[in-house]
C-alpha cells in the first residue's frame, strides 16, 4: 500500500468508519485502537492525533440534529486528511488501519449498502444504494483506451 492512491483509499474508508463510531457507546474500543495504531509515530505525536480525534468527536457529539449530516460530512474529510497524512509518515500502518476500518464496518451489523473494493486494476466498481465517498476521486474511460 505504498502509493498515493493507496493510501487515500485506506485514509477515506477508515475516516468514514471512524465518524460511524464516534457516535455509538462502543467509541471507546475504536478510540484504544486508533490509540494504538498513533503509538508508531511516537508518544508525543499520538497525543497529538488523538487530541484532533477527540475534538472531532466532541464537535460531532455535540451538534443539534438537524446538522449532524453536515457536521459528519465535514469531519470525515478533515479525518481523512489527518489519517492520510498519518500514512504517508508511517506506510507501514496502512494494513492495520484498513483492518480497523473492516472490523467497525463488520460490526456496524451489516446495516445499509456496504462495499470495499481493493487492489483493483482494469475494472470498474459502481456503488449504489447509499452514500458514496470517492475519496480518491473516479475516473473513467472507454474499454477500448485502456487496450
Amino acid at each position: 500500500m505504498g502509493d498515493a492512491l493507496d493510501i487515500m483509499q485506506v485514509a477515506g474508508v477508515a475516516a468514514a468508519a471512524l465518524i460511524t463510531e464516534m457516535a455509538r457507546s462502543t467509541w471507546e474500543s475504536a478510540r484504544n485502537a486508533v490509540a494504538r495504531l498513533f503509538q508508531r509515530g511516537g508518544e508525543e505525536s499520538a497525543e497529538q492525533e488523538l487530541r484532533l480525534i477527540d475534538t472531532a468527536r466532541q464537535r460531532l457529539v455535540g451538534s443539534a440534529e438537524d446538522e449532524r449530516g453536515a457536521v459528519e460530512e465535514r469531519l470525515r474529510g478533515e479525518l481523512m486528511i489527518q489519517l492520510a497524512a498519518f500514512l504517508q509518515k508511517h506506510p507501514d500502518a496502512a494494513a492495520e488501519l484498513q483492518e480497523l476500518a473492516d472490523r467497525v464496518q463488520q460490526a456496524d451489523g451489516g446495516s445499509g449498502a456496504r462495499m470495499s473494493a481493493h487492489h483493483n486494476t482494469n475494472s470498474q466498481v459502481v456503488i449504489a444504494g447509499g452514500g458514496i465517498n470517492a475519496s480518491g476521486g473516479f475516473h473513467y474511460r472507454t474499454p477500448e483506451a485502456g487496450r
